[in-house]
């Protein structure tokens, strides 16, 4: 897998944020097949931190159902891999730069 592909997205929440404040942790959407090694190498070439630890955790799917006035429409949230990224004493990245 490419590094590139590792990587989907930062998740900006406020518990996240809180997180950031704390502890220096930084949440990110990655690929399913990803695992902790490729997580921490794609880490580290894209943002240029040197990275102590990676946890992972697979969200299920969700079941959602709307009522409008066509009627009831019902479908499925995919589910998603987020990675919680430790960085190393004194690391921080900025999420909202250009």
């Amino acid at each position: 897998m490419k590094l590139s592909e590792v990587l989907i997205r930062p998740i900006i929440t406020e518990k996240v944020n809180r997180q950031i404040e704390r502890s220096g942790r930084y949440t990110f959407q990655v690929d399913h097949a990803a695992n902790k090694l490729e997580i921490k190498k794609a880490v580290e070439d894209f943002y240029g931190r040197k990275v102590a630890k990676v946890n992972t955790v697979v969200v299920p799917a969700k079941a959602k159902t709307r009522y409008t006035k066509a009627g009831v429409l019902s479908g499925r949230k995919p589910s998603i891999k987020k990675a919680i990224v430790t960085l190393a004493e004194g690391e921080s990245i900025d999420l909202f730069e250009n």
